[in-house]
């Protein structure tokens, strides 16, 4: 087999070892690889739409748990891949555990294959879980060609495989998780997948940048890409699917973490605002949207005067660059200066916001905090733009209708595609501009 070398990142390939990646910029050797040698051409076979329609089965597996399905599109596909990813402790093993139990319940089998626990220390986390159905079976080996050859004597519905990074085959001889290694254990594990109908689910480790571990392409090879993210001070999950061949993205579920393993939240909107003051400067609740459904959160910010040269930015849940910009129009465009003083911002309850649309919650937020103004029960939403305009957003009905019904009255939002200027919605919310108005 011909010697080569890969980037883990990009997988760019040279015929030489360098310390660094030239195409991607990474500062991480490159990886050994060997190539197996070519096959000879053979004459692939074709069918009909209609004829591969009528020989599909049932199209979905529906796993019982209504957070897991409503990410997944409605369930399992047969013969589909899925690519599970989070960090250290997050939950992984337990999500998929739970999975498999779940699926056993309804009728089904589910193989549960660990590389990094044995059969006892699995057997132990599932009675702790309270796990004991007779039709989620384990086994604990690292060779793929084993696993896949177990899958195919016992035919269950679902397998999973704890993790990619783990397993590996026999003829290339380098470790578990480099490169070719994941590259072929993802293969023959997704052709099994296509030729058996065999639903499989593979756990990916992540990077310190929090990206998949491994090369890019198995993100392209699967059919599935979910992220668990969690916040280890409440014991929040949340399952969002990143890539899904038969659902939409960017969908949500969300899950409470406790001693007996996770329990949905069917109403994560009650749960966010918990213990939510709104009588207290700097607090407004945004109605953030990920797929079909809409969600309540709060952010929060905290204006703070600081004898240091350079004062404090702190940021979690929100894109820091995005803060700096609505900092930054606020100083330009309401006269709002924070030069010298720290801004702490967050997303209460561990969520994550990408929606443009929490610049308008964010600028309220650091505005009430600087002129000590609570807002009182305010929900607010628009995108901020540099001129110092506030636009209107998407999926207004959806976020209006979750508003109402969690019993918030008071909106400020750009409605009927009438942008407004953020001194007139400062204003409103009760909050003195000094920044003249635009002529």
């Amino acid at each position: 087999m011909a010697a080569s070398f890969t980037c883990a990142s990009c997988s760019y390939r040279s015929p030489k070892w360098m310390g660094f990646c030239p195409q991607c910029g990474v500062a991480e050797p490159l990886v050994e690889t060997r190539e197996r040698p070519t096959r000879p051409s053979r004459l692939a076979a074709s069918t009909t739409v209609s004829a591969a329609s009528s020989q599909k089965g049932e199209k979905r597996l529906a796993t019982g748990w209504l957070e897991v399905d409503r990410v997944l599109g409605g369930g399992l596909v047969a013969g589909s891949v899925v690519l599970l990813g989070g960090e250290p402790g997050v939950g992984k093993s337990t999500l998929l555990l739970q999975l498999a139990s779940a699926v056993g319940t309804r009728g089904a089998t589910a193989l549960v294959a660990s590389a990094e626990e044995s059969v006892q220390q699995v057997a132990m986390r599932a009675e702790r879980l309270g796990i004991a159905e007779e039709g989620v079976e384990l086994v604990a080996d690292d060779d793929v060609d084993a696993i896949v050859a177990l899958a195919e004597q016992r035919s269950p519905q679902v397998l999973v495989v704890d993790s990619i990074q783990t397993v590996g085959v026999a003829e290339i001889p380098s470790a578990p998780g480099g490169v070719s290694q994941v590259r072929e254990s993802a293969a023959r594990l997704i052709r099994m997948a296509k030729v058996t109908g065999t639903a499989v689910v593979l756990v990916g480790h992540v990077t310190k940048e929090g990206g998949l571990a491994g090369p890019k392409i198995l993100e392209h090879l699967v059919d599935v890409v979910l992220y668990l993210e969690g916040d280890p001070d409440r014991g929040l999950r949340v399952l969002r699917s990143q890539k899904n061949r038969f659902g939409a993205t960017h969908v949500s579920g969300m899950f409470d973490m406790r001693s007996d393993g996770l329990v949905e939240v069917d109403d994560p909107s009650k749960m966010f605002l918990d213990g939510w003051e709104p009588g207290v400067p700097g607090t407004v609740v945004f109605p953030a949207v990920e797929g079909r459904r809409s969600v309540l959160v709060e952010v929060q910010a905290l204006v703070a005067p600081t004898q240091h040269s350079q004062p404090r930015r702190s940021i979690r849940g929100l894109d820091p660059a995005r803060v700096n910009q609505v900092l930054a129009v606020l100083h330009k465009h309401a006269g709002i200066s924070l030069s010298d003083m720290e801004v702490y911002v967050n997303v209460v309850g561990g969520w994550r916001i990408d929606d443009p649309g929490c610049d308008l919650p964010l600028a309220l937020a650091v505005a009430s905090s600087a002129s000590n103004t609570p807002l009182g029960r305010l929900a607010a939403w628009g995108e901020v733009g540099l001129t110092g305009e506030v636009r209107a957003i998407p999926f207004e009905a959806r976020r209006l209708e979750e508003v109402s019904r969690m019993g918030l009255d008071t909106q400020l939002a750009p409605t009927g595609g009438t942008p407004l200027r953020l001194v007139e919605v400062l204003e409103q919310a009760g909050i003195a501009a000094s920044a003249p108005r635009p002529r």
